[in-house]
């Protein structure tokens, strides 16, 4: 049975009078009429034996035993003669082929199944094992079961669906394409890797908080939202850093969180205002701790679900086994640039960034242009594993001075494929010092630069109880996963992303 290519279910009309149903609707709907004469058209379960794997799996054994298997799945397509039906019925790991006869079934049953079931249907089937000649591994339908009907129709093929309706309409990527379910499936299989790497090195897997009464622990804008019954305004956490150190002075000595953030920021390919971020704190550890730990998880999440160790990502190929490379901010840039800009004032570097592209915008100070300068001129270069280190100062407020280099802090990001995968600190546990950062972002704030670091003086009384030396990291998880399945895009790593509604403007961006 053939669908319709032009097949785009927000803009077909909903069920309802019959005037307003989309024809291919309304045929359903009138073979669902009848069908319910038959059958129950939604059944509360079935007693499924074997996923299509394991039917796979164990297909000697039930095909020598004569074994009657029950096999639920979506019907993807159906070919047959007048007396005979070929359908492949899948279930979340596969097909496996359904052989339907008349002789087998009867003459009502088998007109069920040939004349009122349809494409994308859900049904159970129920029969033997065996081998067609073409070597198809089919069950010989006995009986089957109908479990839920498909009002409207699947796309005709994978194909059809745009590659804006595969995010938008994410069930029916999901529906269509083994590739898509297999990759939120490794998405998953990495997460779990994530955890028993940290579980197996003494990290405590926590949870802090969402809503949050101040944002802080990264420079981003945030979604702001109003609690009811405490009459008070609520931020969604751009970063869980603050809360995660605050137990680490209450003892804890290693702790990670696997943690969903927002900011309310520009989206791209790279960037959703809802990600997945890892972030790891560990007491008594410095910035080239957590380098070592980070190298460690990176490489090996390469050698599980790489070529033993090698990742290809848009073209390139990426060895994940050697010692990761090691670079310094200010290095690089002035590698890049021509000259060293350390001594620079903030108005040359800023001449030399519109010289070389940067779109200087208002309340930019040193620390934007010299990231933005960093962003346009060394990043897009990074494509082997690489930890960029030793930033200013400006641009890390929560990170601990050089020990020595002034005017830089101890930190690393780790860029791979050319953008940023993880950042780490060697952690500024001096509160007085912190406070003294927080007024210099409150500066920059009210200078403009709405992306600034809040004071958050709850934070500031924690630090004051004392916090030990510490190393912390944070890591998208989101990219992660894209360098693993090798994707240049998060909305496909992400099952349900945020987009535009369809009926706005530039919805298809």
């Amino acid at each position: 049975m053939a669908n319709p290519k032009d097949n785009t279910p927000a803009q077909e009309p909903q069920p309802g009078a019959a005037a307003d149903i989309h024809p291919l609707i309304a045929a359903r709907l009138e073979k669902m009429e009848e069908l319910g004469r038959h059958v129950d058209l939604y059944p509360y379960g079935y007693d499924r034996t074997h996923t299509s794997c394991e039917l796979r799996d164990q297909e000697e054994a039930l095909t020598a035993s004569e074994t009657v298997v029950r096999y639920p799945g979506r019907i993807m397509a159906k070919r047959g003669t007048g007396k005979t039906l070929f359908v492949p019925v899948w279930d979340g790991e596969g097909p496996i082929q359904a052989y339907f006869r008349k002789d087998d079934l009867g003459e009502e049953k088998f007109r069920l199944i040939s004349k009122l079931i349809d494409i994308g249907d859900w049904i159970g089937v129920e029969g033997t094992l065996f081998r067609t000649r073409t070597g198809e591994l089919t069950i010989a339908v006995k009986d089957f079961t109908f479990l839920a009907k498909a009002i409207r129709p699947l796309p005709e093929k994978y194909h059809d669906l745009s590659l804006e309706n595969k995010s938008r309409r994410r069930y029916l990527d999901l529906a269509m394409n083994l590739e898509s379910r297999t990759r939120f499936r490794t998405r998953s299989a990495i997460l779990r890797e994530i955890r028993s790497f940290f579980d197996g090195r003494d990290f405590l897997e926590v949870e802090t908080p969402v809503l949050q009464p101040l944002y802080g622990g990264a420079t981003a804008r945030p979604f702001t939202t109003h609690h009811n019954a405490l009459d008070m305004t609520l931020y969604l956490r751009i970063a869980d850093e603050l809360y995660l150190k605050r137990l680490i002075v209450g003892g804890f000595e290693r702790v990670y969180e696997i943690a969903k953030d927002f900011r309310n920021e520009g989206m791209d390919r790279t960037h959703n205002p809802e990600f997945t971020m890892l972030e790891c704190y560990a007491a008594y550890w410095d910035y080239h701790d957590m380098m070592d730990l980070t190298e460690d998880l990176v490489r090996t999440l390469a050698v599980k679900f790489g070529d033993e160790g090698s990742l290809t990502y848009g073209g390139h190929e990426m060895d994940f086994t050697q010692p990761f490379r090691r670079i310094t901010f200010m290095g690089a840039l002035a590698e890049a640039v021509g000259r060293d800009l350390m001594p620079l004032a903030t108005d040359e570097i800023a001449a030399i960034a519109g010289e070389k592209g940067v779109e200087l915008k208002p309340g930019m100070g040193r620390d934007k242009i010299l990231d933005e300068l960093f962003s346009l001129l060394v990043e897009p270069d990074l494509i082997q594993p690489t930890f960029v280190m030793d930033h200013p100062r400006e641009l890390s407020p929560l990170a601990k001075a050089h020990r020595e280099h002034e005017g830089l802090v101890e930190r690393f990001e780790l860029f791979v494929a050319g953008f940023e995968l993880a950042n780490s600190f060697s952690e500024l546990n001096d509160p007085r010092e912190q406070r003294r950062r927080f007024l210099d972002q409150k500066a920059l704030l009210e200078a403009g630069d709405d992306e600034a670091q809040r004071l958050d003086e709850d934070f500031l009384q924690a630090m004051e109880h004392g916090m030990p030396p510490t190393g912390g990291m944070g890591m998208g998880i989101d990219r992660l996963v894209m360098l693993l399945v090798d994707t240049n895009n998060i909305r496909d790593v992400l099952l349900f992303p945020h987009m535009r509604p369809e009926d706005a403007p530039g919805a298809g961006a």
